[in-house]
């Protein structure tokens, strides 16, 4: 559990990195064009790749069950999985899809298309008027909805749902600084991470 939990906690510092100092020197180093039509697709590139070490150790660590779902219950936990994955569906639907994966800056780059692209609009309808990240909610309840949990895979829970809450107030911050005074509007009015409860931030 730990070695995962370790893992997921660099993968996360890793991502940070990516986000930040790394960000500011591909700019610096390769300059605006190839920076605004190619970056986004690298970070999402080595954001996949960079998870491997922790697949790998869930993979050949030994496996202890902490708690098993009985099987009566495991009906309500399908359901469960199901509005999770309807819900993750629907939030990248709601948003550029090609834009979130890099595509479109990149047949931009290619198209000698102007860059950087426009920025998208404030979304803040469907999912997005229920709370502020729903990608991010809809990732943790999947996470976490498995009949069996492992000690191992507790440990990758734990670690991905850090990342994510983490992750969610970078984000902000950055759609502080994009939309302004629309974007903390939105905050007032629509919870963070969990519907319905309304936190300080």
């Amino acid at each position: 559990m730990i070695l995962v939990l370790i893992s997921m906690l660099i993968y996360g510092l890793f991502h940070t990195l990516l986000a930040g100092q790394f960000k500011t020197w591909f700019q610096r180093q390769f300059g605006d064009r190839v920076f605004y039509g190619l970056y986004r697709l690298i970070f999402n590139l080595l954001a996949v790749i960079t998870l491997a070490p922790a697949y790998l150790l869930m993979s050949i660590q030994e496996r202890n069950t902490l708690w098993e779902i009985p099987t009566n219950s495991q009906p309500i936990l399908l359901i469960i999985q199901v509005i999770s994955g309807i819900g993750l569906i629907v939030s990248l639907l709601q948003i550029d899809l090609l834009r979130f994966l890099g595509l479109r800056q990149l047949m931009a780059y290619f198209n000698d298309a102007p860059l950087p692209l426009p920025n998208e609009n404030l979304q803040i309808r469907g999912l997005y008027r229920i709370v502020r990240h729903p990608l991010y909610l809809f990732s943790i309840v999947s996470i976490w909805s498995v009949s069996i949990m492992s000690d191992v895979y507790l440990g990758f829970c734990v670690g991905a749902t850090l990342y994510f809450v983490v992750g969610s107030f970078y984000e902000e911050r950055r759609l502080v600084k994009t939309f302004g005074e629309s974007y903390i509007e939105y905050q007032r009015q629509v919870p963070w991470l969990i519907p319905f409860v309304r936190l300080p931030f």
